[in-house]
């Protein structure tokens, strides 16, 4: 059997409100709250379990995606009027990166997290 990832905790602070967010630019569905999270589904064997905090470090977390899917969710992106950029350190530049021959670009969430979408791993 292949290891796979379940579900991540990602800590917020307002949980339903980054689902809302995150679900909105990733063109998925929240359902709203189950049990102490306000889960979104990314595929068939992952979720992200948003989680309210009061204070948390950052996070990185990158998703590899289809060049149709990356297209939806930048125009989204940039509908939003969300900050977004080339690279981890350079998230705010306006451009996009084409590293190994894909497309890839960062941008942050409104807890702070830096969120990458990458069409070539």
């Amino acid at each position: 059997m292949a290891i796979t990832l379940n579900h991540t905790i990602v800590p917020a602070h307002d949980k339903e409100a980054s689902a809302r967010f995150f679900a909105h630019i990733f063109g998925l569905t929240y359902e709203g709250p189950m049990g102490h999270f306000a889960p979104v589904r990314v595929n068939d064997a992952l979720t992200l379990d948003f989680d309210n905090r009061d204070r948390f470090e950052s996070h990185h977390y990158a998703f590899h995606v289809s060049d149709t899917e990356f297209d939806a969710m930048f125009d989204r992106i940039k509908a939003a009027g969300i900050a977004y950029g080339s690279g981890p350190r350079s998230s705010e530049d306006g451009q996009i990166n084409t590293r190994r021959g894909g497309r890839g670009v960062y941008f942050r969430d409104p807890n702070g997290h830096m969120l990458e979408l990458l069409t070539r791993t």
